[in-house]
């Protein structure tokens, strides 16, 4: 929050997609005080949509989203007094790809606005970022991105904790990037789970710093 105050712009770097909890809460409530609501561009191979009583592992990292959309414990959706932070309608899932059984259940019940990596293929990344930008803008003051790097393809992101085949190719995630500085909205930005003593040569740790740059408006020209 202190940050916003400073008028900058929050770039949060992680660790395991448990901190969005405590990152997102944060930004949400700074616009709270000024009578406006934010979106979220959750980009992900995996929804972290559980709670307690439907995930099969426990861990927290596979809960953020659903603690800030109001579902789970009091320590995890109650941060500032209040729940939920997010509106559903303004929180779009995008690339994901691995989703637990009962989590499902939760996104229905949810009722937010997901694409899958199938969505990508079929309509390409420009159609499928416009439309989250759309959603993730409608009434808001604008949205906070968190990039988890297991949405890019463990062919160019080796070095995360929970890889999964099939996701987004170094130039996709580049473009999904490049279409969010176009458009400006961007509140806050978040960049989870490079895990080094996994990554080979630094790969996704690269691949992670050259993103944030294209998200925050670098370009080729």
């Amino acid at each position: 929050m202190k940050t916003l105050e400073e008028g900058r712009t929050p770039l949060v770097l992680g660790g395991d997609h448990s901190l969005a909890a405590g990152s997102v809460s944060g930004v949400a409530e700074f616009y709270r005080r000024r009578g406006e609501k934010i979106g979220v561009i959750w980009i992900d191979a995996h929804s972290d949509i559980n709670t307690p009583e439907t995930s099969p592992s426990g861990n927290v990292h596979g809960m953020p989203l659903a603690s800030l959309l109001g579902m789970g414990p009091e320590a995890l959706t109650d941060i500032f007094g209040y729940a939920p932070k997010i509106r559903s309608e303004n929180t779009v899932l995008v690339g994901v790809r691995d989703i637990d059984a009962a989590e499902r259940a939760n996104i229905q019940r949810a009722g937010i606005v997901v694409y899958t990596m199938r969505d990508i293929d079929e309509r390409g990344m420009r159609a499928v970022m416009e439309d989250a930008l759309r959603a993730a803008t409608a009434g808001t003051a604008g949205y906070h991105v968190s990039l988890d790097m297991d949405w890019i393809d463990p062919e160019d992101a080796p070095g995360v904790g929970t890889p999964v085949r099939g996701g987004a190719t170094y130039r996709e995630a580049h473009l999904a990037m490049e279409i969010l500085a176009d458009h400006g909205g961007m509140l806050s930005f978040e960049l989870v789970e490079v895990n080094p003593v996994i990554d080979e040569h630094n790969r996704t740790a690269d691949l992670a710093v050259e993103l944030a740059c294209s998200a925050f408006g670098k370009k080729i020209l």
